[in-house]
C-alpha cells in the first residue's frame, strides 16, 4: 500500500459548500487551500476569451496546456489577466462542465494540482481529488447536500433571484460531472461523506478538522502543516 499523502481532499457537487468549508478547515489546521474548481474555471475563461468553442476538445486541451494560472489571496489570473469576477460569471458557469470534461484539459490540470500540493500540508477541494488527483490522500471527505439547498446557497453567492433556474443549472452540472467518461464525480471508496443540509459551514469545518487530527494522531507520524505566505 502506498504511503498516505498529507493532503486533505474535499470533493462534492457544486453548492455543497466546498470552498467555504475548505477555507475554514485550512485556517483551523494551519494549512494551505487549493481551489481546483477555480483552475477549471480559469481555463474556461481563457477558452472563451480566445473565441474557442467549449466543445472543441483539442483546442481546449491546447489552452489548458499552455496558459499560466495564478491563484493568490482569492484572486485568479490567466497569463497576467485578472479573471476573478469573470470565472464566477454566467458565461463561464454555463461552459465549465463541457470544458472540464475534456481528457486533455483534465490531465493538464491534474498535473498542475499535483505539483502545487506535492509536499503536503494542503486542503484541496474539487470534484475528483480523492478519486484521481490524490488517491492516497490522508483524509478524503465528500460534501453533499440536496439540490434545493445547494441552489439557495449558490443563488445567495451570485446574487440570483431565480431559484428554479439556479437549481436547474446545478442538476445539469451534476449530470454532466457524474456521467463524464474521464474522472466522473463520485465519492472515493474510503471517503467520509458529510451531508451539509442542516449544518453550518463552521460545524462542518470543525467536524472535518477533528477527523484530520484523529487521522494524524493514529498515523504515528508528523505531517507538516504551514500557514499561507
Amino acid at each position: 500500500m502506498s504511503e498516505p499523502v498529507a493532503v486533505l481532499a474535499i470533493d462534492g457537487p457544486g453548492g455543497a459548500g466546498k470552498s467555504t468549508v475548505a477555507a475554514l478547515v485550512a485556517r483551523l489546521l494551519g494549512m494551505r487551500r487549493l481551489d481546483t474548481g477555480a483552475l477549471y474555471r480559469a481555463v474556461t475563461a481563457a477558452v472563451l476569451h480566445e473565441g474557442i468553442a467549449p466543445d472543441d476538445a483539442e483546442s481546449c486541451g491546447d489552452v489548458a496546456a499552455r496558459v499560466h494560472i495564478a491563484l493568490s489571496d482569492g484572486r485568479v489570473s490567466v497569463d497576467g489577466r485578472d479573471v476573478t469576477t469573470e470565472v464566477r460569471g454566467a458565461e463561464v458557469t454555463a461552459a465549465v462542465a463541457m470544458v472540464s470534461a475534456h481528457p486533455r484539459v483534465r490531465r493538464a490540470l491534474v498535473e498542475h494540482q499535483r505539483e502545487l500540493a506535492a509536499r503536503g500540508g494542503w486542503v484541496v477541494e474539487g470534484r475528483d481529488i480523492g478519486t484521481v488527483v490524490f488517491p492516497d490522500a490522508a483524509l478524503k471527505v465528500y460534501l453533499t447536500a440536496s439540490p434545493s439547498v445547494r441552489a439557495r446557497r449558490r443563488a445567495r453567492e451570485i446574487g440570483e433571484t431565480d431559484l428554479d433556474r439556479v437549481e436547474s443549472e446545478i442538476r445539469r452540472r451534476d449530470t454532466a460531472d457524474s456521467t463524464r467518461p474521464d474522472s466522473p464525480l463520485r465519492p472515493a471508496d474510503d471517503a467520509v461523506t458529510v451531508v451539509t443540509d442542516d449544518l453550518t459551514a463552521d460545524e462542518v469545518a470543525a467536524e472535518i478538522a477533528t477527523l484530520w487530527r484523529h487521522r494524524w494522531d493514529q498515523s504515528g507520524r508528523t505531517w507538516t502543516t504551514r500557514t499561507e505566505g
